[in-house]
């Protein structure tokens, strides 16, 4: 047998042991953003960092000024230098009459189908998702007593509740976070018999917007006409987004959006993707997006403008017949490739702007912004991640884009100067951030098995 036979027959053997170990750290209360569990989400830390000095890691619990971030190195072997990135921290469980049992105390379930999955909260996101990458390390030192490649782990702890510490950390540790790439396991299989690699994720750009017109609402019987509407203003807006073939009209706007290459789309055709089912599950049929692009392509690799809510004047029960004096809208941009959200929202506000008459006025309130982020997927770290993921299931790995946006890849990438493998054994269903979350038992055991291919390929 092979040194990656005995690994991974050692995995199989090793599995209810690997599943004690999720089962203990999703019963610590790592609930970042609820400063009554700080307490807990620190004991977490520290279980993960004593649990990677059993592998062999040389492991700290670094404090920040929020939760603390665990780093921890083995850099006894040879060879590709990866730096993984988990975090421990979870969701709030609320509403908890909603779970099927206690959030933190795991359980295995059994399907109609025969198949198991793990419910807890962090099950899916991001503690089993993470575990898979640490027992795979695990597998490999008690089979030949080392670890097959150099090896960091950054384990963060406010993933859920922003992130704040993180980007100070990465500057402050640049130095000991060197890497020849990046890994990531936060992300989806393409269902649930087919692994999947992220390779591009879109930023964000979001603004609320205000129209003031009037200096009070007004009796549209007496004013009706002869008073600028804010409400009107704000829907010409809206209107004047985009073009009847669904492309906007922001001047500048698509600056920086190539097209995908020929092999990225070729990838995508071979999918098993159904528009018409993708939209029926949420009751429609008809792509909404620019005319002549996928829905893929419309999702993974283009732009988009939404407006995520508006109001203006009343909105209760019954009519109230007036103009407001005001009328808002917030509104966010989904960026690809090489958008700049700064140059986006300042050409968001000149054309506004440009349509507010000049007796009214408009008020701009920010709500962040982000860079996309996309990798070449012919480097060799995707391609051998691939290779491993595929032989592990049997069905090759496929390429995919991302539609939301994961900030940490970002800053890796900008920071630390390093791809980022993103590969991910979630499923759609998993409910994260949601009451019952759950994850797959299949998924967290060919998981385990797949990083451990990966890191042989690595």
């Amino acid at each position: 047998m092979s040194d990656l036979d005995k690994v991974l027959a050692h995995i199989d053997a090793d599995f209810d042991n690997a599943l004690d170990r999720l089962f203990q750290t999703v019963r610590l209360k790592s609930i970042s953003t609820d400063p009554a569990y700080a307490a807990e989400t620190r004991a977490c830390a520290e279980w993960h960092s004593k649990d990677l000095e059993t592998i062999g890691f040389a492991s700290e619990v670094r404090d920040t000024p929020g939760h603390p971030i665990v780093l921890a190195k083995n850099h006894e072997a040879e060879g590709t230098k990866v730096l993984f990135y988990g975090h421990y921290d979870v969701q709030p469980a609320d509403p908890l009459e909603l779970w099927e049992g206690d959030p933190f105390e795991p359980k295995i379930a059994t399907l109609p189908d025969g198949s198991k999955e793990i419910r807890g909260r962090g099950a899916s996101d991001d503690k089993g998702q993470m575990m898979t990458f640490i027992e795979a390390c695990r597998a490999w030192k008690a089979v030949t007593g080392k670890l097959p490649i150099p090896i960091t782990i950054l384990l963060e702890g406010e993933e859920e509740s922003g992130g704040a510490n993180l980007p100070g950390f990465l500057d402050a540790a640049r130095d000991e976070l060197g890497a020849d790439v990046a890994m990531i396991c936060d992300t989806n299989m393409w269902d649930k018999e087919t692994p999947a690699i992220t390779t591009s994720l879109r930023g964000l750009c979001a603004e609320e917007i205000f129209i003031h017109g009037a200096d009070r609402d007004l009796h549209s019987g007496f004013y009706g006409s002869a008073a600028a509407n804010p409400n009107h203003i704000l829907a010409r807006i809206i209107a004047d987004l985009r073009d009847a073939d669904g492309r906007i009209q922001i001047p500048g706007f698509y600056e920086g959006v190539p097209e995908p290459s020929p092999e990225l789309l070729a990838g995508w055709e071979k999918l098993d993707f159904s528009e018409a089912a993708f939209l029926g599950e949420v009751g429609l049929s008809i792509p909404a997006g620019e005319k002549g692009r996928s829905v893929l392509e419309q999702t993974w690799s283009r732009p988009t403008c939404e407006v995520n809510g508006m109001h203006g004047g009343y909105i209760g029960d019954g009519f109230k017949t007036v103009i407001p004096a005001v009328a808002s809208a917030k509104i966010s941009f989904r960026l690809v490739f090489d958008q700049d959200p700064h140059k986006i929202r300042a050409a968001f506000r000149e054309f506004v702007k440009a349509r507010v008459p000049a007796d009214c006025r408009v008020e701009f309130k920010e709500f962040g912004s982000g860079r996309a982020v996309a990798f070449e997927v012919s480097a060799p770290a995707f391609q051998r991640t691939q290779q491993g993921m595929s032989d592990e299931w049997g069905k090759e790995a496929a390429f995919v884009g991302g539609g939301g946006s994961i900030p940490v890849t970002t800053m890796i990438k900008e920071k630390l100067g390093m791809d980022v493998v993103m590969a991910g054994f979630g499923l759609s269903d998993d409910r994260i951030h949601s009451p019952n979350e759950k994850y797959s038992l299949t998924s967290f055991h060919k998981g385990i098995r797949s990083w451990a291919r990966v890191l042989a390929a690595l």
